[in-house]
């Protein structure tokens, strides 16, 4: 008898065609063709030689470039932290809130998310500025002006605004499918708080939780619009370093190469995942046999 796979193979081809067929077009072919590029040489304004050569990536390693990288990884790990740090208490709050408080907090989260990114970021600097709305908070208390615009401290919290919808929501979908019995079972048989969170919920919602670093931590060591417009001079990333090959400076071939790097380390940072979670598989397999 024919397997199901089978009987409607032909189905399944035509409705994957036409999305496969963008993704080749709009995705593989544009990364290819920028891939290529940082192992070439430009010839002119426009135009680029792949040849092969290495030296793109070898300027990569200068101490310039790698200290600008080492701050982009410094800046997402503090990002990424603070929305930890934030997030998780509440999506907890999400999680055993009514229904009615679950929408308002859903809402709470989701409605900066659904702000144009431009429009948010310049909210926070009309909110930060010297003459700002926090300043003039502190204005009354006789304290300030405070100079927190075009600072890192400007970039953290713009990135941390920016990103935080993408910690809460994974979190808020583990914590939800959490049986609650093992909560009040810790709890009825003498454990704190705090002891059934370190001892209970954070190791059930540990794949969330990585999860939730996962989809925080890359888009913020990408960012460009954030930093670009909190930041000051010594706030750059390596978005912003990228642009300027591409826009400014006109080498097409070390800009590539620049993008490149930045997929190698996401490339990396998701195999390492999944590397922790086969080896966690394989130990939860071993302890069942």
């Amino acid at each position: 008898m024919m397997s199901t796979w089978d009987r409607s193979k032909g189905s399944f081809l035509a409705v994957i065609a036409a999305p496969a067929l963008w993704i080749v077009l709009f995705f593989v072919v544009p990364l290819s063709v920028i891939w290529a590029y940082s192992f070439g040489r430009t010839l002119g304004l426009t135009e680029v030689a792949v040849t092969g050569t290495l030296a793109n990536y070898a300027r990569v390693f200068d101490p310039v470039y790698l200290m600008i990288f080492g701050k982009s990884l410094v800046f997402a790990g503090l990002t990424t932290a603070v929305c930890l740090l934030v997030g998780f208490p509440y999506a907890l709050a999400m999680t055993f809130a009514s229904d009615r408080g679950k929408i308002l907090l859903l809402l709470g989260i989701m409605l900066p998310f659904w702000t144009n990114l431009l429009v948010r970021t310049y909210a926070l600097m009309a909110v930060m500025r010297t003459e700002g709305y926090i300043n003039d908070v502190f204005g009354l208390v006789g304290l300030g002006p405070f100079e927190m615009l075009h600072t890192n401290f400007a970039v953290i919290v713009g990135l941390v605004y920016v990103h935080l919808p993408f910690i809460v929501l994974p979190l808020y979908s583990t914590l939800d499918r959490m049986d609650r019995s093992l909560i009040e079972a810790s709890l009825d048989l003498g454990a704190g708080h705090i002891t059934t969170m370190l001892k209970v919920v954070i190791p059930i919602a540990k794949p969330g939780i990585l999860s939730a670093i996962m989809l925080t931590f890359i888009p913020a060591l990408g960012s460009y619009l954030t930093p670009d417009l909190l930041g000051g001079p010594d706030s750059q990333m390596i978005a912003s370093v990228i642009e300027r090959q591409f826009k400014r400076a006109n080498d097409w071939p070390f800009g590539a190469a620049l993008s490149f790097m930045l997929m190698y380390l996401t490339l990396l940072a998701m195999g390492l995942r999944a590397l922790y979670e086969r080896r966690q598989s394989g130990a939860r397999t071993a302890g069942e046999a």
